[in-house]
């Protein structure tokens, strides 16, 4: 296995989608579907192949491109167009010409819906397509019983009708039509039901669901459980159907898509062509930033390239937002709803996972600049004019203002630098005031580097909101730091990050990695000061249960505790035992304590 596809192999995405196996040429080769991107693809490498066929597709694979998509069912629905397009070599299908149903409203007078393979372009509407015949037909069987729609194949039209030329057939006498071939039942009464139906394969479930538990009530309450039951197995069908795909439309034909994502440094152009309603060609670029440029700038540069690289017909562009671009020809269309915006949205997504794949092979194969776009990233997240390759984060604790204490953590270049972490028993304060105890030892601390002439951090990051930063800036202005070095709070329950004289906060996106870093200084300052906390109030509680003994100090109980370990062990240990480390006359005296309180 090449350094190449080993590096892929580790940083795929744990979902669903479809992955293309390439040869050293560039030419697709096998085309297959996953539920879990990285554990299906992995398995052709990491696992030993029975399969002799299998084996040598795996010598052949020179490189891995995939699509991230919503669902297995539209990994499916994808797998299925991209074979048939490339015609892989090692792909079983290759030679299974099958096409998956569609539910299909008919262009007609008094349209009829009906259950078809093929996609015929004759102004119908066609739904789906559906993963299984047997959801099409439950839908198809829904409509007949919610609506009374007919299934002859007469030319309805309003001359023919007025003519009198067909009779009402048994469908009209069973109750299951209502006769417009006879002019019975008016076109706007008939068009009503056929946009009713038309909803619900655009997914508005609302009619069709309550008219289902209306019916299963009312089959249980005549205990007719069959037929109840019945409903129950096609209200748990239309739940879970899904009556679209973002992958394949009909209704969407030879379109190009283009979304772009970026960071400081590096923007990301994801591309996908359409033809025929079906994806036929997926490719995403990196692209390095020289300068600020924006998103738009970029994605205009992107798609006049990518249109060379990858020569398209396409009369149509589908793009997230408005550019001043124009082709001659190319009607550019930014969609706001349904399938249009849909497929913008999953290019979107496809340029996010891209990022994110790269991001973690860059930090595998090139850890600095891995570290450098963090860095540049957090400088302007957060307004600073420098980027924060050294941080420091301070927290308090105590529990109802007992051995309060204080831990400044201390990051370098976005990484833990524990040599340089410092914990503080707070002196001045007395009670529970965090705010009091924030103001010490912030003071405290930077009086100490500025005495010894040591660096200051360019960032500052205190555990708390308002409060907490407004005490520490108290002994920032003191030292006259204000100006020098960046201070912000972080407020652990929403996240929300405050700037010194800016009464609003920050919220930056859940998945942000300036977010991450924060919360990293932010948590690893807490977890260091409750673990002095947690020791000094342990040693405290030794100390004022031994001390308590007559004729015990400081000293015997630290000799103590040095040999024992434990207030237990002490209580337990013999006369002996205890004689040698402190004498026989303490030893008595401790023995005699200890008994007297536990016959009380």
């Amino acid at each position: 296995m090449s350094e190449h596809i080993d590096l892929i192999l580790k940083t795929l995405p744990n979902k669903p989608g479809v992955y293309q196996h390439l040869d050293k040429d560039g030419k697709v080769i096998y085309v297959g579907k996953a539920k879990n991107l990285k554990k299906r693809v992995s398995q052709y490498f990491y696992k030993e192949q029975s399969n002799n066929r299998t084996r040598v597709l795996v010598r052949k694979i020179a490189d891995i491109e995939t699509i991230i998509v919503e669902d297995e069912f539209e990994a499916l629905l994808l797998e299925n167009n991209l074979i048939k397009k490339f015609q892989p070599r090692y792909n079983v299908m290759l030679k299974d010409d099958k096409t998956y149903p569609w539910i299909c409203i008919k262009n007609e007078h008094f349209p009829r819906i009906i259950y078809t393979r093929n996609v015929v372009k004759d102004g119908s509407e066609y739904f789906g397509p559906y993963g299984s015949p047997r959801i099409a037909k439950i839908i198809l069987d829904l409509f007949r019983e919610i609506y009374t729609l007919r299934t002859c194949k007469y030319d309805l039209s309003p001359e023919k009708i007025a003519e009198g030329r067909y009779k009402v057939c048994l469908e009209y006498h069973l109750g299951n039509c209502l006769g417009p071939c006879e002019a019975l039942q008016s076109a706007d009464d008939y068009m009503q039901m056929i946009s009713n139906a038309r909803e619900i394969l655009r997914g508005n479930f609302a009619e069709a669901r309550r008219y289902l538990v209306a019916k299963m009530n009312e089959y249980a309450s005549k205990l007719e459980f069959e037929q109840a039951q019945k409903m129950k197995e096609r209200l748990t069908a239309l739940e879970s159907y899904q009556s679209k795909s973002t992958v394949v439309h009909p209704s969407i034909t030879n379109v190009d898509v283009y979304s772009v994502i970026s960071d400081e440094s590096y923007a990301y152009v994801n591309f996908f062509n359409l033809v025929n309603g079906a994806i036929i060609r997926s490719h995403t670029t990196e692209i390095k930033k020289k300068l600020d440029e924006p998103e738009a700038e970029i994605l205009e540069e992107a798609v006049i390239e990518l249109r060379e690289r990858f020569p398209s017909v396409a009369k149509e562009i589908y793009l997230p937002f408005e550019l001043d671009l124009k082709i001659p020809g190319v009607k550019i269309t930014v969609p706001l709803i349904g399938d249009k915006k849909r497929i913008v949205e999953l290019s979107e997504r496809n340029a996010k996972y891209y990022r994110i794949e790269k991001l973690k092979q860059t930090k595998i194969v090139d850890p600095d600049r891995h570290t450098n776009r963090i860095m540049a990233q957090m400088k302007s997240d957060l307004r600073m004019p420098v980027e924060p390759r050294h941080i420091e984060g301070f927290d308090n604790s105590n529990i109802q203002g007992t051995n309060p204490v204080a831990a400044c953590v201390v990051f370098k270049n976005g990484k833990p630098s524990k040599n340089d972490y410092r914990k503080f028993n707070i002196k001045s304060v007395e009670g529970p005031n965090d705010f009091a105890s924030m103001e010490e030892v912030v003071y405290r601390r930077y009086k100490r580097v500025l005495d010894e002439g040591e660096d200051l951090p360019q960032l500052i990051v205190i555990d708390g909101g308002k409060g907490q930063l407004s005490s520490a800036l108290k002994s920032i202005d003191r030292l006259g730091l204000r100006g020098k070095v960046s201070i912000l709070g972080i407020a652990e329950k929403l996240e929300e990050i405050y700037f010194p004289g800016d009464s609003l906060p920050l919220y930056l996106d859940k998945s942000s990695e300036t977010l991450k870093v924060l919360q990293q200084v932010r948590n690893e300052s807490h977890r260091f000061g409750l673990n002095h906390h947690r020791n000094r109030r342990s040693k405290s509680g030794f100390n004022s249960e031994l001390e308590k003994i007559p004729g015990i100090g400081a000293k015997t109980t630290e000799e103590l505790l040095r040999e024992f370990r434990s207030i237990q062990r002490i209580k337990t240990a013999s006369l002996t035992e205890l004689s040698a480390i402190v004498g026989m006359s303490r030893a008595q005296k401790i023995l005699s304590y200890f008994s007297s309180n536990q016959e009380e």
